[in-house]
């Protein structure tokens, strides 16, 4: 009985706090001892610009590239070329796996199954032969999500099989946006009314769209004729339910 009482009131061990302060920036000065060369995976979005200024400053060689679900819409580009000048690079424009699917299985729009199946692998491979580089870097942290945390924690910071850096790895949202404050970094200006970069054919999403960047709308309504309809739908639903503002 005193016995079970001894290990009941054994102290528990500590989970090891995640780094702060300085050691944020290990895992990049990891990757950076690997290669001199990277390749970014670049959105426009929080993570992702705070990815890509860590890669200049700690590689000699840096590309990247962008993945779109409608090419050309406008507030994606200003984003891509205020990098582009920042940094004196080329952001390759490539087709997000997404968009195969989309077209694929009629979403706003008839099907087309004679376009064909890509995934993140084959974007990555492409990525890979027109840059030369090999490692390839993006904003994923282990804050993301429970799967993440699990994936990240067993690959570590630096994936050797896969190819893949994580300089963000063990950084909270807050240290983003002070980095992104201190290095008076950019982020898409459709977050301002979406709350993250562009990202789907959601009725919200496209509702907000159409409202701010009605010239984009319609590019994205040439792509998904049918997106219109989804839309009124979704003010239909509003109006009747009192729905907020926006």
């Amino acid at each position: 009985m005193a016995e079970q009482k001894q290990r009941s009131a054994a102290p528990k061990k500590r989970k090891p706090k995640p780094p702060t302060g300085r050691l944020l920036f290990e895992p990049v000065k990891l990757a950076s001892r690997y290669s001199d060369e990277v390749v970014v995976s670049f959105s426009g979005g929080k993570d992702s610009v705070v990815v890509l200024d860590l890669c200049v400053r700690y590689f000699k060689r840096v590309h990247a590239f962008f993945m779109y679900q409608v090419p050309g819409l406008s507030f994606q580009e200003a984003t891509l070329r205020w990098y582009e000048d920042r940094y004196g690079i080329e952001i390759l424009r490539l087709p997000h796996p997404e968009l195969a699917e989309w077209l694929r299985l009629g979403l706003f729009r008839h099907e087309d199954w004679s376009v064909p199946a890509i995934g993140f692998n084959d974007v990555y491979h492409y990525a890979r032969v027109r840059t030369g580089g090999w490692w390839i870097a993006a904003g994923e942290r282990i804050a993301d999500s429970i799967w993440r945390r699990a994936m990240m924690k067993r690959a570590g910071s630096v994936d050797v099989k896969r190819g893949r850096f994580y300089p963000l790895m063990y950084w909270r949202k807050e240290d983003v946006l002070r980095y992104i404050a201190q290095r008076r970094l950019k982020v898409s200006p459709e977050s301002k009314y979406l709350g993250h970069s562009f990202r789907s054919l959601e009725p919200e999403e496209m509702f907000l769209t159409r409202m701010h960047y009605p010239a984009d709308f319609q590019k994205i309504e040439r792509w998904f004729p049918f997106v219109g309809a989804a839309v009124r739908k979704f003010e239909l639903e509003r109006e009747g339910g009192g729905g907020d503002e926006f």
